[in-house]
């Protein structure tokens, strides 16, 4: 089993909602912001090659929104999501699923094409999509909180396509040999993380719950997260359980960081050690 990066390339979130309740003061100098406040971050998605299956683990924001939203999040960048997989000598057409951690849209947008006549279709023609029944049912009937991320553009096409299926919302359920789902309900409702054994080790592809190695000390939880106090108590048991496993986290949004490993520190509290290459 082998793990490849795919960059869908960048874009910007205000720092202060990506940093929650953490002074200005403090995150200023972690994610140095622009005049407006906003801070780069990136959108990784991760190619899963298991031999058989080529499985494309979100795929960024994608490129089918109108200029005005584009406006507010700014992408940028050389890299997309076509691109990176050309470059793996990846067509399209070789992707044979399509997991959607959550369907927050930076995370799905670019499993959906809108066509010149203006109708939507899979990005990936001969792919399975895969959600999970409880979260979808969130995305397609949104809270006031959420409603702005969960487009239902980048949704019900999948739906309406016939290849969409869902998988059990059950903690450290194995969806396929090597590859175990790994669900947080703290960020968004069964969001779905994937803990996956590789011959490098144990990788957290851990979405939203870590998305960047300065998400890893408590304080640093999203202003986005529906239930902050949820994501603490998450934080604490996959931070214990990655570092009694030495699993290395992979960070979805983290401009700079790859992956990495934790570490406990002198006053006990587990930290970011160091990079480490996927």
């Amino acid at each position: 089993m082998k793990i490849h990066i795919v960059h869908s390339g960048y874009f910007k979130l205000d720092g202060g909602a990506m940093f929650g309740v953490v002074p200005f003061t403090m995150w200023k100098k972690l994610n140095p912001p622009d005049e407006n406040h906003l801070c780069p971050w990136a959108m990784r998605s991760i190619l899963i090659d298991t031999g058989d299956r080529k499985i494309l683990v979100d795929t960024g924001m994608g490129d089918k929104q109108d200029a005005k939203f584009q406006s507010h999040f700014h992408p940028h960048g050389e890299e997309s999501l076509m691109s990176s997989l050309k470059k793996l000598n990846l067509s399209p057409e070789d992707i044979t699923d399509v997991f959607h951690t959550h369907l927050h849209f930076d995370h799905c947008g670019g499993s959906i094409v809108k066509n010149d006549d203006g109708s939507y279709a899979l990005a990936f023609p001969n792919a399975t999509y895969w959600s999970n029944q409880k979260h979808w049912d969130t995305a397609i009937n949104p809270n006031a909180r959420e409603r702005a991320s969960f487009l239902k553009e980048n949704i019900l096409p999948m739906e309406a396509s016939g290849q969409l299926k869902m998988i059990p919302v059950e903690d450290n359920y194995e969806w396929l040999p090597g590859i175990k789902i790994r669900i947080s309900n703290g960020h968004t409702e069964a969001m779905m993380m994937l803990q996956i054994e590789t011959d490098q080790g144990t990788f957290l592809y851990a979405a939203d719950l870590f998305p960047s190695k300065w998400h890893i000390p408590m304080p640093y939880v999203m202003a986005y997260d529906i239930r902050p106090l949820v994501t603490l108590e998450e934080k604490t048991k996959f931070l214990e359980e990655a570092l009694a496993n030495d699993y290395k986290i992979i960070f979805e949004h983290d401009p700079f960081t790859l992956a990495g490993s934790l570490k406990r520190n002198e006053r006990g509290r587990i930290i970011f050690d160091q990079e480490v290459q996927v």
